[in-house]
């Protein structure tokens, strides 16, 4: 039986990552869910966070009231990012603390529908076992 090499990737250390493979995703910790998220207008659409009516809203407006329920950190005026709120142990505030699966899969911002083509280092991601965490 041969055996397989364990890698353990440091997610703040993305030199440490391995290059992504189909099926990766499927036995991963979700460490990808603790890097930071952009999200534009369009993608708070999609994950129902404003409806299409509050998009028309200056992003400024948008921002103070999604940072007051908790839902975003941050929030880049110049290029109207939204940085999406995390937990106190850097998990997406989206993410299932016990199955660590998205909550909102099918309405997932660009940025996570993009992982890993886009982010810190295209094509690698920060693959952890479920349990090495």
């Amino acid at each position: 039986m041969k055996k397989q090499a364990r890698h353990h990737c440091h997610v703040e250390n993305p030199s440490t990552w391995i290059k992504y493979r189909k099926g990766l995703c499927n036995d991963c910790n979700a460490v990808c869910c603790s890097l930071p998220v952009e999200v534009r207008i369009d993608d708070l659409v999609r994950m129902e966070l404003i409806d299409p009516f509050e998009a028309q809203e200056p992003a400024k407006q948008l921002a103070k009231r999604l940072k007051k329920a908790g839902l975003i950190d941050h929030f880049n005026f110049k290029h109207e990012l939204f940085t999406l709120a995390r937990r106190a142990n850097d998990d997406c505030i989206f993410l299932d603390p016990h199955s660590r699966r998205c909550t909102i899969y099918s309405k997932r911002p660009a940025t996570c529908r993009n992982h890993p083509q886009v982010g810190p280092r295209p094509g690698y991601c920060a693959y952890q076992a479920q349990g090495a965490r």
